[in-house]
């Protein structure tokens, strides 16, 4: 059968979209896999499927590279709806339901979306280092620097250690470079490899910074090797933060046919 699908990209994230809302593409790990691959497929860091939800504007899946159903995307999200825009479905603003729930999220502008994320519950502390769930489960690691990082030897040596082998977990080094701004990268599991920005890292690696290091900062500037992101939010707890919002690009890359 033959599917069209469109290629999105937030910050050198990128993603195959498909709208399912006629519930033709069945998808199974194996064929994401081979749309997902760089060489013989699309090519991508995970595949989204736009559905009817009655109640809502949209219902967003996510998969990814490696073909598995997973946790929220935060980038993924902000592309879902410059999609979502581009088909006609929302306008301005959109209210639509993912696996961790409901998000609100708002057009600035065609390719740039603001985008509403869970509240943060709770921190755990991992050593010296900090477990936080944003929609995705994320571990975050401060180094001096970034750019000499061996992300797959350095990601994987953690993401594939004793603790958290089973389930996976996202790993962020971050380095922060004033107030209000840090450089980061991610070391994402199902991708199991770097990926140019991640946006549940970016939530997660804010809210880390501020926790530990700039408690009186409720804004930060993502600088991810992709592009940039900003992250706000409001502070309700020793660990607890509300009112997040994920916002940054969110381009339309091309489309075309795919025979499966």
């Amino acid at each position: 059968m033959l599917y069209t699908f469109s290629k999105y990209q937030g910050a050198g994230n990128d993603f195959v979209v498909i709208d399912n809302r006629e519930e033709t593409f069945h998808a199974d790990t194996a064929t994401i896999r081979r749309i997902c691959d760089r060489r013989f497929g699309i090519g991508a860091d995970g595949l989204m499927t736009l559905s009817v939800d009655v109640s809502h504007d949209f219902s967003m899946r996510y998969y990814n590279s490696d073909g598995r159903e997973s946790t929220m995307c935060g980038n993924g999200g902000r592309c879902m709806v410059a999609f979502a825009h581009k088909m006609g479905l929302v306008k301005e603003q959109a209210h639509f339901s993912a696996i961790d729930g409901l998000h609100d999220a708002w057009l600035i502008s065609p390719s740039y979306v603001r985008l509403k994320m869970q509240d943060v519950k709770g921190i755990r502390r991992y050593n010296e280092d900090f477990i936080v769930d944003t929609g995705s489960p994320h571990y975050v690691h401060f180094v001096p620097q970034v750019a000499p990082l061996n992300m797959v030897d350095e990601g994987k040596r953690i993401r594939y250690s004793h603790d958290f082998e089973k389930d996976g977990i996202n790993v962020n080094f971050v380095e922060p470079e004033g107030a209000g701004s840090i450089r980061m990268r991610t070391y994402e599991r199902g991708v199991e490899d770097e990926t140019l920005a991640c946006g549940t890292g970016s939530v997660a690696s804010a809210i880390i910074t501020a926790f530990s290091l700039q408690p009186d900062i409720h804004s930060f500037q993502i600088h991810a090797p992709g592009g940039e992101l900003k992250v706000t939010f409001a502070k309700i707890g020793a660990e607890q933060f509300t009112e997040i919002y994920l916002e940054g690009p969110a381009t339309f890359v091309f489309e075309g046919q795919i025979e499966i």
